[in-house]
């Protein structure tokens, strides 16, 4: 039997109801914006396209200082005018940068915001990989033409001999991890509060820009990198470069085939617990319930699949990264609280974040 929802749907496919309401004065309105929602999912690969090419030219941090002129544009750009014209009125149809004038142009909205956010301008430049891998979407689903650009990116995640991973193998990811980080780390320790905590170990914390924001902002606070030996090297020469080394140190590992550091009264896993299948997720929570100290908390900040205002980037672009990465999903707040009592921990809370766009956060209790 139809519901509501089917009858909608065969009214909204049916060619005459679509014109009578694109010419309805009561009904137009929302008839081109839903057109143009429809169309953006068309064309949303050239629009990332365009994106990509003002991000790897540096073309918003050349239109910093102020407008520029059509000739210094295609000169900055390596391109003809008429190219860099056709490259310039794309990204100001995409609100990345304005026309000031007949000739000349200067950053958009957009464009401007980017400049504040290093750590999506890292990942931008990153997705050419992404996009190779989505090249053909269907054979990526069904797992053909594997291993992808990103697994192979990311090759020490599914090597059997992870800790003997080195350093050159590591690099790339850990240092696009951690640019990429800016926003996220700042909104959770915006809104979790490690004032009354001892000692804070991040799973998987990379190169320790989290664990280093968390030193900086409690000072009576000593944190732990927990990684990689090769990874966990590298948020080590972190601490003791930023002047932390007295309270922060990187303790090498590997938690699928070892134990977790012990007694720590607040665990972390930062934009970790997703990069991994349902398996490997659930163990490792048994093994930081374990390993956590009585009463202590494990603090989970990740995008999250559902999420209000947010369900795009959760399950759309998450879900399809991660089966490109050969490992994970992105799950619901839900799903993860589930996952943490079966674990064993007693309790779980939900925090707001300011951008859930960007990162939400459970709170679980031993």
């Amino acid at each position: 039997m139809k519901n509501w929802r089917d009858w909608r749907n065969d009214l909204l496919a049916n060619p005459r109801f679509q014109t009578f309401a694109a010419r309805f004065p009561l009904t137009r309105a929302i008839t081109r914006k839903r057109a143009a929602q429809v169309f953006d999912l068309c064309a949303g690969f050239v629009y990332s396209q365009v994106l990509y090419v003002c991000v790897v030219t540096d073309l918003f941090e050349h239109l910093r200082a102020g407008p520029r002129e059509i000739g210094d544009l295609a000169r900055f750009l390596n391109l003809s005018e008429d190219a860099s014209l056709r490259l310039l009125r794309a990204a100001v149809a995409l609100g990345l940068l304005e026309a000031r004038g007949a000739a000349s142009f200067g950053l958009g909205q957009h464009g401007a915001a980017l400049l504040g956010n290093p750590g999506a301008l890292a990942m931008i430049r990153h997705h050419n990989m992404l996009y190779a891998d989505l090249a053909d979407p269907l054979a990526l689903l069904r797992g053909q033409g594997l291993p992808t650009r990103l697994q192979q990116y990311w090759a020490y995640a599914r090597n059997p001999d992870r800790a003997q991973t080195q350093n050159d193998e590591v690099a790339a990811y850990s240092q696009l991890m951690s640019e990429s980080q800016t926003l996220v780390r700042q909104d959770v320790l915006d809104v979790v509060n490690f004032a009354d905590a001892r000692q804070l170990v991040d799973i998987g914390g990379g190169e320790g820009s989290f664990a280093a924001e968390a030193a900086r902002r409690w000072p009576g606070l000593s944190v732990t990198v927990f990684d990689l030996p090769a990874v966990a090297a590298r948020a080590q020469a972190r601490f003791e470069a930023e002047g932390l080394a007295g309270r922060a140190k990187g303790q090498g590992g590997d938690f699928y085939a070892g134990g977790l550091p012990q007694g720590a009264d607040v665990m972390s896993l930062v934009r970790v617990l997703h990069d991994h299948d349902d398996d490997k997720a659930k163990a490792l929570l048994r093994k930081i319930h374990a390993s956590l100290a009585p009463g202590g908390r494990l603090v989970i900040a990740e995008p999250m699949a559902g999420a209000r205002d947010a369900q795009a980037m959760g399950d759309a672009y998450f879900g399809f990264y991660l089966l490109a990465m050969g490992s994970g999903r992105p799950r619901p707040a839900e799903e993860i609280e589930a996952m943490l009592k079966a674990a064993g921990f007693s309790s779980t809370r939900r925090i707001p974040t300011p951008r859930p766009l960007l990162v939400s956060v459970i709170e679980a209790r031993h």
